[in-house]
């Protein structure tokens, strides 16, 4: 059980500077996410890598892969905003009318 707590405090520690910054650098991140659910949710989505894998990911991919899901976490619901006429507006668009 301690190793399982010591991994989780190892990819805390790890992952936390990356969401604060990337989100700190990004006024959609500020606006849309909670930085503290991002890092609890990123410990445990990374935390299905062995300790040995997680080691193997170098520090650039890393930052990479917390960015690619922040801005799915982001603009995840984003639709949902919409009032119905922007979403006609939106339908619109994307049909090419």
């Amino acid at each position: 059980m301690q190793q399982v707590t010591n991994y989780h405090h190892e990819l805390t520690n790890r992952i936390s500077p990356i969401v604060e910054r990337l989100i700190h650098g990004n006024s959609l991140y500020q606006v849309k996410l909670n930085e503290e659910e991002m890092i609890d949710m990123l410990v445990e989505l990374f935390g299905k890598f062995s300790p040995e894998e997680m080691q193997e990911i170098k520090d650039y991919d890393l930052i990479k892969r917390i960015d690619s899901i922040l801005i799915l976490e982001a603009i995840s619901g984003t639709l949902n905003d919409l009032t119905p006429e922007e979403i006609a507006i939106f339908d619109a668009a994307v049909e090419g009318r």
